[in-house]
C-alpha cells in the first residue's frame, strides 16, 4: 500500500508507475483504491463509475477500469456533503457525520472488492488516500492504516519534497502513529525532487538513522508530466504563441470532469486559461463551460461572476461555446430539480442560449459511448455521467450521431456546441474537427491517448531509474 504524508504527495503516480514497471515483468496487477474524494471520475467496463485516477492506472496495468479497483467514491456536492458511490452506483448523498457513521457499511463493500481482486491477480498495489495521521479521521478509518491492518498489508509512505518540509511530513507521520501501524511502513520516497541529489543525502542519511526505516528512492521532478489528475486543478499555465487557439474554461466551484480539457491544455496551439474567481475572462476563441457536480449552484456562481454578460459579448463577436455535461445543462432556458438531487428542490433560470429545458431525476446514466460529430462526421468516443435528462427545440440539431442515438446540440448559427459527452476532445478526428470549427488554422493531429501511454512510460522509466525496486517485494 502506497500512503502519503498529505493530499496530492505523490501516491496516483508511484502506484501509476509500478502499475506499469510490473505489466512489463508481466506480473498480474490491478490497482485499488478503498476510499476515493475525487469529481474527476470514469466510467468502467462493467457499467460503474470509479475515480479518473484509478481508470488511469488500470490502464498502466493493461487493464480495462473496473469498479472493484475504486469501491467507494465520494464525490464532493458542497463544503459539507457528499454523493457517495458504492461498487460504481450512487446509494445516498450525506454530510460528513452521516457518512462516518455509514463507514462499517463502505468497509464492507471495500473488503468484497479487495478479496475478488485477490484471487484474480498476482499483485495489487493499493492507494492511500489523504494522510494517515488524521487524527480527527482515524476511528472506522477504511482510507489509509485502517485498511491496511484489516489485511495485513505492508506501506511505504510519499512525501512531496517540492512543497517543503519533507524530513517533519515523514517523522511528524510517523509519530501520530500506533505502534502497529508504524510497524507497517517499510519505507519511505520522496517525490518531486529538483535538484542536485548530493546535497539531499546528509538529510536522507539522518532520516534513515532517526527513524530505522530505508528510503528507497528520490523521484525527481519531472517537467510538464501530463497526466490525469485525480481532482485538483494544475495551475500551471503553459506558454503559447500568439496565433495559438486562445481557449477560456471558467473554473467553477464544483468543477467536475476537467480531465475533459487536457488535451486542448498541452496542444501546441492551444492557449487554454482557467479562470477563477474574480479574475476577468480574457477574450478568447472559444469558451468550454466544463462538467459540474452542482450544476444550479455553479450556475448561480457564473452569474455573480459576470460570465453571463461575457458569454453574450463573446458570442455576438462570433466566439464559439462548448457546454459539457453539466455545462451544457447551462446553456439551456432552466435546471429543474424537484427531488432535490442537488440540494434545495426547486428551478433554476439557465443562459437561455440553446432552447432546452434540463430536469434532474435519481436514476444516473453511466455509460461509454462513441460515433461521429456533426461536425465534418469526425469519430467521438468518450462517456457520459450525469443525472439530468434535457428536452426541448434545441435537441433536433444534434451535436453528434452516437451508438445509442443522437446527443446533446448545435446552435442554428452554428457557434453553439454542447453534448453530455465526457472525453469530447480524446479522438484526434474529433479534437482536430472542434479546434477547426473554432477558428484554427489548419489544427495538428493530437492523439491523448497516445500522449497519456508516452507520460506512463515516461513515468515509469524515472521510477526504475530513481528506486530500489526490491523494496517493493511484500
Amino acid at each position: 500500500m502506497i500512503q502519503g504524508t498529505t493530499s496530492d504527495a505523490g501516491k496516483s503516480t508511484v502506484v501509476t508507475a509500478l502499475c506499469r514497471l510490473q505489466h512489463r515483468a508481466g506480473i498480474a496487477v490491478a490497482p485499488f483504491k478503498p476510499q476515493n474524494m475525487a469529481l474527476n471520475s470514469a466510467v468502467t467496463a462493467d457499467g460503474g463509475e470509479i475515480g479518473r485516477a484509478q481508470a488511469l492506472q488500470a490502464q498502466a496495468a493493461g487493464l480495462e477500469p473496473h469498479t472493484d479497483m475504486n469501491p467507494v467514491l465520494l464525490k464532493p456536492e458542497t463544503d459539507t456533503g457528499a454523493q457517495i458511490i458504492v461498487h460504481g452506483r450512487p446509494v445516498a448523498r450525506l454530510d460528513a457525520r452521516g457518512y462516518h457513521g455509514y463507514k462499517r457499511r463502505a468497509m464492507q463493500a471495500v473488503l468484497e472488492s479487495y478479496e475478488r481482486l485477490r484471487t484474480r491477480y498476482d499483485s495489487i498495489l493499493v492507494e492511500g488516500a489523504g494522510s494517515p495521521a488524521e487524527i480527527n479521521l482515524r476511528e472506522r478509518d477504511i482510507a489509509n492504516m485502517g485498511f491496511a491492518e484489516a489485511v495485513d498489508c505492508p506501506v511505504l509512505l510519499v512525501g512531496d519534497i517540492d512543497r517543503g518540509g519533507v524530513f517533519a511530513q515523514l517523522v511528524g507521520t510517523l509519530e501520530l502513529l500506533a505502534d502497529s501501524e508504524r510497524e507497517r511502513i517499510r519505507g519511505f520516497l520522496i517525490n518531486r525532487f529538483r535538484g542536485d541529489p548530493a546535497l539531499l543525502q546528509p538529510g536522507l542519511d539522518w532520516l534513515e538513522k532517526r527513524t530505522g526505516i530505508p528510503v528507497l528512492g528520490v523521484l525527481p521532478w519531472l517537467e510538464g508530466l501530463h497526466l490525469d489528475a485525480e481532482d485538483a486543478l494544475d495551475p500551471r499555465q503553459r506558454l503559447a504563441t500568439d496565433t495559438a487557439l486562445r481557449v477560456v474554461v471558467p473554473a467553477l466551484p464544483r468543477i467536475s470532469n476537467h480531465t475533459d480539457l487536457d488535451p486542448l491544455r498541452h496542444h501546441p496551439q492551444v492557449d487554454l486559461r482557467f479562470v477563477g474567481p474574480g479574475q476577468t475572462p480574457p477574450p478568447s476563441d472559444l469558451v468550454v463551460l466544463p462538467g459540474s457536480k452542482s450544476v444550479a449552484a455553479d450556475l448561480r456562481w457564473l452569474r455573480q461572476q459576470g460570465w453571463a454578460e461575457y458569454l453574450a459579448r463573446h458570442l455576438r463577436y462570433g466566439g464559439r461555446l462548448v457546454g459539457i455535461c453539466g455545462g451544457f445543462q447551462m446553456l439551456g432556458t432552466a435546471i429543474h430539480d424537484p427531488e432535490g438531487i442537488e440540494g434545495r428542490p426547486g428551478s433554476t433560470p439557465g443562459l437561455g442560449l440553446l432552447a432546452m429545458e434540463t430536469t434532474l431525476r435519481g436514476d444516473k446514466c453511466l455509460r461509454r459511448a462513441s460515433g461521429t460529430l456533426a461536425l465534418e462526421g469526425a469519430e467521438v468516443k468518450g462517456y457520459e455521467i450525469h443525472m439530468g435528462r434535457s428536452t426541448g427545440p434545441a435537441l433536433a440539431r444534434p451535436a453528434m450521431e452516437l451508438a445509442h442515438g443522437p446527443d446533446g446540440a448545435l446552435s442554428a448559427d452554428g457557434r453553439i456546441l454542447g453534448t453530455y459527452l465526457h472525453g469530447l476532445f480524446d479522438h484526434p478526428e474529433a479534437c482536430t474537427a472542434l479546434l477547426a470549427w473554432a477558428g484554427l488554422s489548419d489544427p495538428e493531429p493530437f492523439d491523448a491517448e497516445a500522449i497519456r501511454e508516452r507520460e506512463i512510460d515516461r513515468l515509469a522509466d524515472a521510477f526504475a531509474r530513481h528506486v530500489r525496486m526490491e523494496g517493493f517485494e511484500g
